[in-house]
C-alpha cells in the first residue's frame, strides 16, 4: 500500500512540472505584438480620369509595387539604310507568248528553262485563220497592177487592200519579215520569240488545241532584275529615286551586286506603316534568280529614331500599348506602332510616342490591367 502511495505522489509531482513548465512558455510569448498582424502595403485602386480632349486618364490611388518609369530616347541613325528584300522579273523585260488563233499545236521547239534568243523560232502552229489571212493578203497584192492602171482612186484602194490585209496578219502575230516572205498561203505558222530571255513557263504541248488568249509560254530576261524591298515610313525621307544601293545574296555572299532606287510606292501599309522601294539590279551571269532573297544596303543621310523598352511595351488584343505619364498618380494608354532594333531589349518607335516622354516599365502588364479593370466599371 505505501508502495502505491508513493508512486501516486511522484506522478502527481511530473504533471504539475510540466503544468507550470506550459504556463512559463505561453507567458514567454505573451509580447505587445503577439497575435497582431503586419502591416501591408497599399492597394492600388484604379479609376478614370475624363479629359477636356482625347480619351479618359488612368488614375492609380497608390504606385503599384514594383513599378519603374523609363524614358523615351531619340538615337542617331547611320547614313547607312539596311533593309532586305526580294528578286523579282522586270515586268518590261518579261512577255507573254500567246495563241492569237483556233487552232493546234503541230510542232515544240523549246522546252521550259531553256535560254531563247529574239526572233527563234518556239513553236508551230497549225490554224486555217493563217491560211484565209494569207491568202486575202497574196490577193491583195495580185490586184495592184489591175486596179493600180485604172487611175489614182484605184490604185489607193488596191494599196488599202494590202494595207489592211497585212495588218490582219500582223494581229495574228506574224512580223513584217515574216509578212515578206509570204509567197503561199499555207494553214502552219511558226512563231518566234519576241524577247530574248528564259521559258519560265511552258503551257505549249504537242497536239493540243489552242484558242485566242491561251499562254503557250512565260518568257523573262534576267540581265536586270527588280529587288523589292520594305522600309519604314520614318524612313521614307531619307530615301530617293536614283541613289545607289547594294545587294548581297546567301547564295552569293561573297558578290556585291550594285544597283540603283527605281521607284517609291506611293502607298504605305497602315498595320507596319512600311512602304515599298522598287530597285533595278544589274545581274552579270544571270546568278540572281526570281523569289532570292537579299540583304539591302542604301547609302544616305543620317537620320533619327525613337526607342523603349520592349518591356514597357503590352500587346493587348492585336496592337501594342504603352502607358505614358501624364501627372503624379494619372497615365495616359497610348497605341503604339514599333519596328525591331538592333540594341537587344528595346523597340523601335514607329508612332505613338515622343521623344522624352516616361512610360511604365516594369509591371506595365498589372498596370494594364488596371486600365481594364477601371474601364470596366465606368463603362
Amino acid at each position: 500500500m505505501r508502495i502505491f502511495v508513493r508512486l501516486l505522489r511522484s506522478a502527481v509531482v511530473k504533471w504539475a512540472s510540466l503544468l507550470l513548465l506550459a504556463i512559463a512558455l505561453i507567458g514567454c510569448d505573451s509580447s505587445p505584438h503577439a497575435g497582431v498582424d503586419s502591416p501591408q502595403p497599399a492597394i492600388a485602386v484604379p479609376s478614370l480620369v475624363a479629359q477636356p480632349e482625347g480619351p479618359p486618364l488612368l488614375r492609380l490611388s497608390h504606385p503599384v509595387p514594383g513599378m519603374t518609369l523609363a524614358t523615351v530616347r531619340e538615337v542617331a541613325l547611320p547614313g547607312v539604310l539596311e533593309t532586305t528584300g526580294q528578286i523579282a522579273f522586270d515586268d518590261r523585260r518579261v512577255a507573254n507568248i500567246i495563241s492569237r488563233v483556233t487552232g493546234r499545236i503541230e510542232q515544240v521547239h523549246v522546252s521550259q528553262w531553256d535560254y531563247v534568243r529574239r526572233g527563234q523560232p518556239i513553236v508551230t502552229l497549225y490554224s486555217p485563220d493563217f491560211m484565209t489571212a494569207e491568202a486575202e493578203y497574196l490577193q491583195a497584192q495580185q490586184s495592184l497592177p489591175t486596179l493600180g492602171g485604172g487611175g489614182a482612186a484605184n490604185a489607193a484602194f488596191a494599196r488599202s487592200l494590202i494595207d489592211a490585209a497585212r495588218r490582219k496578219l500582223e494581229l495574228l502575230g506574224i512580223e513584217p519579215g515574216q509578212i515578206a516572205a509570204i509567197k503561199t498561203a499555207a494553214p502552219t505558222f511558226t512563231m518566234r520569240a519576241p524577247i530574248s530571255g528564259i521559258v519560265v513557263q511552258n503551257q505549249a504541248l504537242r497536239g493540243s488545241a489552242v484558242n485566242p488568249g491561251d499562254v503557250l509560254y512565260y518568257v523573262g530576261s534576267l540581265d536586270d532584275v527588280w529587288v523589292t524591298a520594305d522600309i519604314y515610313e520614318s524612313d521614307l525621307a531619307r530615301v530617293h529615286v536614283g541613289e545607289e544601293m547594294e545587294a548581297r545574296t546567301t547564295a552569293f555572299p561573297d558578290q556585291v551586286f550594285k544597283g540603283t532606287v527605281d521607284r517609291i510606292s506611293p502607298a504605305i501599309d497602315p498595320s507596319t506603316h512600311t512602304l515599298q522601294l522598287r530597285c533595278t539590279i544589274r545581274n552579270p551571269g544571270d546568278k540572281l534568280k526570281p523569289q532570292m532573297l537579299t540583304r539591302i544596303r542604301i547609302v544616305t543621310r543620317p537620320g533619327a529614331a525613337l526607342v523603349v523598352p520592349q518591356m514597357a511595351l503590352v500587346f493587348d488584343g492585336n496592337a501594342y500599348y504603352a502607358f505614358v505619364q501624364a501627372g503624379p498618380d494619372r497615365f495616359a494608354r497610348r497605341t503604339v506602332s514599333i519596328a525591331s532594333w538592333s540594341e537587344q531589349g528595346y523597340a523601335r518607335v514607329l508612332s505613338g510616342l515622343k521623344a522624352g516622354e516616361r512610360v511604365v516599365e516594369n509591371q506595365s502588364i498589372q498596370v494594364n490591367a488596371l486600365w481594364q479593370q477601371a474601364h470596366g466599371e465606368g463603362s
